[in-house]
């Protein structure tokens, strides 16, 4: 997405300040950052501890500000000022004027700080969501190939099982031959035992499983084929304009 794209879609719309959000530092975990988040999230936290001292400080010399108002106010109204006194006075006042200068610098600071965050976050969020999107495009790769090798293991694990089960019929079958040509006693010299009957039982069996579970499969495929032609046809009577 371009970065223009990205500004209109964010406009309007309520974005938190990333380096803040719990859920953020979470994803950060998966995706890893690069060296430009990284120091877009450096300026974004300098950009935030600055604002926060500002009104801090804004805060502290408002306060500084109305105690020396209080002061003007209680001194003023004495019958009485000598020399101390009035100096006392024009020292607040001084002050006074600093602060207001001072609260004048830190206002238009802060009328620009919310802007400069807003601009940082939202470059932040734009290269979390493309390391996001390249991280997902290449674990999307991978699980192709991962799925393509298991589907080629699974059909080479069938081969394998029917290969075996062939070669253990054929042991039983031939170790069957040997005993009746050459009797049991020739064919122990060969240290060759089977249990001819139990081998030809379990292999038959085993067989007979895959017969039964791919007729339950075939069974299933047809009945599921069938309550669905019979829920189209009960929505087209339901829906006589479809018809």
């Amino acid at each position: 997405m371009a970065e223009d794209q990205f500004n209109e879609a964010l406009a309007g719309k309520h974005v938190p300040v990333l380096t803040l959000d719990n859920k953020w530092h979470r994803l950060l975990k998966e995706i890893g950052e690069t060296k430009e988040m990284r120091r877009l999230q450096d300026e974004l936290n300098e950009l935030i501890k600055h604002q926060g001292k500002i009104n801090t400080e804004e805060k502290d010399l408002k306060k500084i500000k109305n105690n020396l108002m209080s002061e003007i106010m209680k001194e003023g109204t004495g019958e009485a000022s000598d020399r101390k006194t009035e100096k006392k006075l024009e020292e607040s006042r001084r002050l006074i004027n600093e602060i207001n200068e001072k609260l004048e610098e830190y206002y238009d600071e802060m009328k620009d700080l919310p802007k400069k965050i807003s601009e940082v976050n939202n470059q932040l969020m734009l290269l979390t969501m493309k390391q996001s999107y390249d991280v997902i495009k290449d674990n999307t790769r991978d699980i192709e190939v991962i799925g393509d090798w298991i589907k080629t293991m699974r059909m080479e694990l069938k081969r394998k099982i029917l290969e075996k089960q062939h070669m253990e019929l054929v042991n039983v079958e031939l170790y069957s031959y040997m005993q009746g040509i050459f009797g049991p006693s020739v064919v122990d010299l060969f240290d060759i035992h089977y249990d001819i009957e139990a081998e030809r039982i379990e292999i038959l069996a085993r067989a007979e499983a895959r017969r039964e579970e791919k007729a339950r499969q075939i069974a299933k495929e047809i009945k599921d084929a069938g309550e669905e032609a019979e829920k189209k046809e009960k929505e087209k009577e339901n829906n006589p304009k479809e018809k």
